[in-house]
């Protein structure tokens, strides 16, 4: 069986509170987009060992180990449930960038539970494929969901919303910088502590983004841009750059390190960055 899990881009993210159990409360709107890995599930012969999950990738390069990669947890998290899954082999093409803020390992994780249940007949609802999702990660949800949606909580508490971004350009750029969410975290933190600094309902990226887009620029912020440029000034470049060449709205995408700018599709722009940086160019 084969999909093509896609990217999603943040509009919008504030960080409101830090919890008891150590995750941190979030807004934000999520935006599916159609930049793709593709993935092909099959079933092993059965004299292979049951219970196994044999990986392969080719395009960008994955790193850590097989064992911690999410679609390889995804099948063992349903074979817990239903013994019954042959031994499967997956192979994984990445187009999406990794530590991208783009969403893209999540996306995978997720397809892959969607693929093993229609490809097995596990016969698992929308509703119980989100909270095995959720054991993988805060986002994963989103991608069964995959349509816009305000999201809260850790990012798990989705409520779907009429969105399109449809005839305009979405420009990402990726510099190939890590940014590790931990520290980004730890940076809100210190702020919120030093500022005391609250955020008013009509801040919070579900009321600005009804707004018309043209307003966007002046009221729809990402919490970490602000500590992330400052160690990484080359990334607040990507986005002045983007306005530059006529972004109606551009912001760093989840904790970063990608970029992305909303361009009305007649316009027309081209950019200079270093030969290393991801450029994608995707006509909504």
């Amino acid at each position: 069986m084969l999909v093509f899990p896609n990217c999603k881009i943040n509009l919008g993210l504030i960080i409101t509170g830090k919890r008891a159990d150590g995750y941190h409360n979030l807004e934000t709107v999520f935006y599916p987009v159609p930049l793709n890995d593709a993935m092909e599930i099959i079933p092993l012969p059965d004299h292979i060992q049951p219970s196994q999950a044999i990986f392969s990738q080719s395009g960008l390069r994955i790193s850590g180990d097989e064992k911690d990669n999410l679609c390889i947890k995804a099948y063992h998290l349903l074979l817990n449930d239903f013994p019954q899954l042959p031994a499967i082999k997956i192979h994984l093409h990445k187009s999406i960038p990794m530590g991208a803020g783009l969403g893209g390992g999540s996306a995978d994780a997720a397809f892959a539970l969607i693929a093993l249940n229609e490809k097995f007949a596990l016969q698992l609802t929308n509703a119980q494929l989100i909270q095995y999702a959720l054991k993988l990660g805060s986002d994963c949800p989103f991608f069964i969901i995959n349509k816009p949606c305000i999201a809260t909580g850790r990012g798990e508490e989705l409520i779907p919303i009429s969105l399109t971004l449809s005839g305009y350009r979405i420009v990402m750029v990726n510099p190939g910088i890590h940014v590790n969410t931990g520290w980004a975290f730890s940076q809100i933190n210190s702020i919120r502590a030093n500022t005391n600094l609250k955020k008013q309902e009509d801040q919070f990226p579900g009321s600005i983004i009804s707004l018309p887009l043209t307003q966007w620029k002046e009221m729809l912020f990402n919490d970490f841009e602000n500590p992330v440029f400052e160690k990484h000034p080359e990334i607040k470049a990507i986005k002045n750059a983007m306005y530059e060449k006529g972004a109606l709205y551009a912001a760093m995408s989840g904790s970063g390190s990608t970029v992305y700018g909303i361009f009305d599709s007649a316009v027309q722009y081209s950019f200079n960055f270093h030969s290393s940086y991801l450029l994608y160019s995707i006509l909504m």
